[in-house]
């Protein structure tokens, strides 16, 4: 039986907030959904482009809705995000580790979404090193 983790790729359309120049979390994150064929968009309201496709500076400028968002970014940012999430209506959200707080995990589950949260998405995404000793470690203890 899979996981939460694992269900939230099951989805078909995805929004990946994070700033892509400060860290590299969220173009791993983005880069995996595609190779899984999965429709991507890139939210990042200090960048133009990512591997030549447009991105997009918040939720409301996507140009269709999405399945799920992935969250990228540093803690203090996280909550006014969330609250995107929540008037996008999307229903499926990852909170990054390092973007993952009790206000933000508390509201999205309130409004009735699904979030994970306190691992990272790329280990889900990424067979090879590091992320394959994190699956190991994940599945050995029971959380993946």
């Amino acid at each position: 039986m899979s996981s939460s983790y694992q269900r939230f790729f099951e989805q078909q359309t995805y929004a990946v907030v994070g700033h892509t120049a400060s860290k590299p979390f969220p173009i791993l994150t983005y880069r995996g959904l595609k190779r899984r064929g999965k429709q991507v968009f890139a939210i990042d309201p200090d960048a133009k482009r990512i591997d030549d496709d447009p991105v997009v500076p918040d939720l409301a400028s996507l140009p269709q809705p999405v399945d799920g968002v992935v969250i990228e970014v540093p803690r203090t940012e996280t909550l006014p995000w969330v609250e995107q999430v929540v008037a996008a209506g999307v229903k499926h959200l990852w909170l990054h580790m390092s973007a993952d707080t009790p206000e933000a995990i508390e509201l999205a589950r309130k409004n009735g979404i699904e979030v994970r949260h306190g691992t990272c998405a790329v280990q889900y995404l990424d067979d090879g090193f590091p992320h394959n000793v994190h699956k190991l470690i994940r599945r050995v203890l029971g959380r993946y």
